[in-house]
């Protein structure tokens, strides 16, 4: 296990790119592990955004907040436009956006910028909403925290319905490229009786999921995935793996192979998922409350973000980034 800390003034956004960790709201700063600090671009941007998406190629930036209805498309840290929400609950339920960059070289952003349920694919240098079609009818489906998974070839939705129950759902998104309509329902989705509060890609095909506290929805099928276990989700064959009870809370975990994944629930925690023993802890670093894309009753959480490349998670805490690695 291997700590890094880096010195800072003051942040207000972080994500990673290439290996080091950029605060795309303050002029794009970037802060490299042995303590450089400089500056990729002109603008800063107001204490409003507290989040932070990039593209693939480093070109395309997305700053907005966690909780609202704003965000700013950047390029190369300018103000491309302005993006937007649905006010319907965006104060409880954290916003959903991703970068997908297609074959075709274009970088799209996805969003939901009609409606809270409906998912779109916004060209990010034209504007054009290419899956705006008149059919559309999306179900009451709550989107958030979407994840890209590695192999570019699905979209992960964690989020809700009501009255809450999160669940999660997965699209692939060249068909949805081909027709739009298959993004207002999904029928790929794990089948278990209890509510998933966090998932996590570890594989193209493979899916952590992590069930609450909660009582079972469906005892039917509440031994497939019982409360406060974790298991591994093949969205190909619809398998799910043998669960692994976990005697501690938890909250977003972010999947770093088939053994191991980081879970940020008050502190992080190394966990081996095989064993459902805590192999890691630091105590004495508060990282957030989050338990699901339900934050209503969270303010002035800590910034945290995950390298799916290099399986790193950064957090920031008062003058400095913490960085951890296994």
């Amino acid at each position: 296990m291997k700590k890094t800390i880096i010195e800072t003034n003051y942040t207000q956004t972080i994500c990673w790119f290439n290996n080091t960790i950029i605060d795309i709201a303050c002029a794009g700063k970037i802060y490299y592990e042995n303590g450089y600090v400089e500056e990729m671009h002109k603008y800063h941007f107001g204490s409003n955004f507290d989040c932070s998406i990039i593209s693939e190629n480093g070109i395309y930036a997305f700053i907005y907040n966690k909780k609202g209805t704003k965000g700013l498309l950047l390029k190369n840290g300018e103000i491309l436009r302005e993006i937007n929400r649905s006010y319907y609950h965006a104060n409880d339920n954290e916003y959903p956006a991703a970068f997908f960059t297609h074959d075709n070289g274009k970088t799209y952003l996805i969003h939901c910028p009609n409606e809270y349920c409906r998912i779109d694919f916004e060209n990010v240098e034209t504007g054009e909403i290419i899956t705006n079609i008149p059919e559309r009818n999306p179900s009451d489906f709550f989107h958030s925290r979407f994840e890209i998974s590695p192999n570019n070839k699905y979209l992960l939705s964690k989020g809700w319905v009501w009255h809450p129950v999160s669940l999660i759902t997965v699209f692939e998104i060249e068909k949805c490229f081909e027709n739009p309509l298959l993004l207002d329902k999904s029928e790929n989705e794990p089948k278990v009786g209890s509510e998933i509060n966090t998932a996590s890609f570890i594989s193209g095909n493979e899916i952590l999921i992590g069930c609450s506290e909660e009582e079972p929805y469906d005892e039917d099928l509440a031994e497939i995935l019982p409360e406060n276990s974790v298991a591994i989700w093949n969205i190909e064959t619809n398998e799910i793996s043998k669960p692994t009870k976990l005697n501690f809370e938890f909250g977003n975990l972010f999947a770093i192979d088939k053994k191991y994944a980081w879970d940020l629930y008050k502190f992080p925690k190394l966990i081996n998922i095989e064993s459902g023993e805590i192999e890691f802890k630091n105590e004495d670093l508060f990282c957030g409350s989050q338990k699901s894309s339900i934050i209503s009753n969270l303010d002035n959480e800590p910034r945290v973000a995950f390298d799916r490349k290099t399986k790193k998670i950064a957090i920031t805490t008062k003058g400095k980034i913490e960085i951890y690695s296994k």
